[in-house]
């Protein structure tokens, strides 16, 4: 396996002082000649929202899915750290000049866990699921090209061939994801609708893994495929036989049972998790590439329909205070809505628009907010300059602490933001129809086209419902151009955009922070920071 850069942090110091280190990864024949193969490992995570409908990557757009699915989902090839590509479940592959044919050749030796095997029928089964209306998905869907998708042929028992309308420069990096694995067709014909809520024989795949005990809200047991053999670089079965998650929402939980020995690994941890972490517990911290966290300002909705008055909401923020007070230090803010290990990342936006409370007082004073009722909120025209946010729950503690500290800062000059913490359901119920202004999340990817969700007029992620034809034509040239040099302008051209335009605001860049006991070896990580368990062997806690 390949080796990814992280951070390793060392537990009970300062993070902000912790040094850059680089994780060797497996080349995973059979791990450690002296490890135990019969034996568990405990992965503690987070995982509450998988039991709402998210056991599917081709249909969740939550990270968790694709993050605990991956141990069952193979996908047609790896994306490596300098982001190239090598084969997996496609031995090779051609591009045609055009960027709209991709032909895949397929290993021939695969068989999906229950005894199917995988071929280019299996492909075209599992794209064309994919894009069913009635599978009702938006990010795999996206993905795989949305409008742009003319449809995946079986050109022999192992050769597929998916085309596109336009040029898809984007579609390796898609078809390296979980979103884009595959299930056996068994499982399609039989029982596609039932892959949302997941399960034993429901969540069947080519993976090193079988699921096969499923309690949602308490844990997933996944059991080793002892057949596996086709891996990135060949990569085989683990060295180990069970892979115990346990969903455990409560952050101090998850480092209270690394930290103990009763798990072996715990992830998805906050900055102030780590120090609660027990001596002998080592901590990595992958930078996520992608859209930071970021609040989402509905411009066809309120008060955001001005300009003026997205840029002071902006201006008032002293995000670079708020985020290194709440998080340690370890996450720096965010100046685009590109991260900065993302392709294309434009560095000369840092520092563009540093906090000025006074420049935002003008920015609203120009906009006509310059009453003051008896809370000191802005008034014009006898309404308070007031805007409601909803998040969805749960709600890690750091960003409650954030949101927060937004809000404060935000009533300092006079603006009052409303905030609403809803259940899933309750809080689809007015994402659809849009009736909020403010939202908040991130989204990790690793192509700029991941803007196309979120800044396109029909994109599924368009939250702050940006309806703007200059930019969808730079979206459009971007997936339609292979030269990386004109996709890193037209990426850098659509920050600059939004520093401007003020769609969404970008705070903090987060971590995938794992921590991870000392009887493991191995462990390697993606580049979305997503525990790799190829290699990995386990000695006595």
């Amino acid at each position: 396996m390949p080796r990814f850069p992280l951070r390793r942090l060392a537990p009970l110091v300062a993070l902000a002082a912790a040094s850059a280190l680089v994780l060797s990864a497996c080349s995973s024949p059979a791990g450690d000649p002296k490890a135990d193969r019969d034996a568990e490992l405990d992965w503690a995570i987070e995982g509450a929202n998988l039991s709402d409908g998210h056991m599917d990557p081709q249909t969740s757009q939550l990270d968790v899915s694709a993050m605990v699915q991956r141990q069952v989902l193979d996908s047609l090839v790896f994306q490596e750290p300098d982001g190239s590509f090598s084969p997996w479940l496609a031995k090779k592959w051609t591009v045609s000049p055009d960027a709209k044919t991709y032909t895949f050749e397929l290993r021939d030796d695969v068989t999906f866990t229950d005894g199917t095997a995988f071929d280019a029928a299996a492909v075209k089964a599992n794209f064309d699921r994919i894009v069913d209306p009635e599978t009702a998905s938006a990010q795999a869907a996206s993905m795989l090209g949305a409008d742009f998708y003319e449809g995946t042929e079986v050109k022999g028992p192992h050769t597929v061939e998916v085309r596109f309308s336009q040029p898809y420069s984007p579609f390796l990096q898609a078809a390296s994801t979980a979103q884009l694995g595959f299930y056996s067709p068994k499982v399609l014909a039989s029982s596609a609708d039932k892959l949302k809520a997941g399960g034993p024989g429901i969540t069947v795949g080519t993976g090193p893994f079988v699921l096969t005990e499923y309690t949602p809200k308490q844990e997933l047991v996944y059991t080793r495929n002892d057949d596996y053999a086709w891996g990135p670089h060949d990569a085989k079965a683990p060295a180990f036989k069970t892979l115990r998650v346990q969903i455990l929402p409560e952050a101090s939980v998850r480092s209270r049972v690394v930290g103990s020995g009763e798990a072996d690994i715990a992830g998805q941890l906050p900055p102030s998790a780590v120090a609660e972490l027990g001596d002998g517990v080592k901590v990595d911290s992958v930078e996520y590439p992608g859209l930071p966290y970021s609040l989402f300002l509905n411009e066809k909705n309120g008060v955001f329909a001005d300009q003026r008055v997205r840029q002071a909401l902006a201006r008032a923020i002293d995000v670079d205070a708020d985020v290194k007070k709440i998080f340690f230090g370890e996450y720096p803010r965010a100046w685009s809505v590109f991260g900065p290990t993302t392709p294309g990342y434009d560095k000369s936006l840092e520092g563009s628009w540093p906090f000025d409370a006074e420049k935002a007082g003008a920015l609203l004073d120009e906009a006509g907010w310059t009453g003051r009722d008896g809370d000191g909120i802005r008034t014009k025209d006898g309404k308070r300059l007031s805007a409601r946010w909803i998040s969805w729950t749960p709600i890690p503690d750091d960003r409650v602490a954030l949101a927060n500290a937004v809000q404060s800062d935000l009533k300092k000059v006079g603006f009052e933001i409303v905030r609403e913490e809803l259940e899933p359901a309750a809080y689809n119920e007015q994402y659809g129809p849009k009736t909020f202004d403010i939202t908040d999340w991130g989204f990790s990817g690793v192509d700029g086209d991941l803007l196309r969700s979120h800044l396109g007029g029909d994109g599924f992620q368009n939250a702050s419902q940006v309806k703007d034809p200059a930019v969808d034509a730079l979206l459009t040239e971007g997936l339609s151009t292979t030269d990386q040099g004109k996709r890193n302008a037209v990426y850098g051209e659509l920050q600059r955009w939004n520093a401007e335009h003020v769609a969404i605001v970008p705070l903090f860049v987060p971590s995938m922070i794992t921590a991870v006991g000392k009887n493991v070896s191995g462990l390697a990580y993606d580049l979305y920071g997503r525990p790799l368990f190829y290699g990995v062997s386990l000695s006595a806690r």
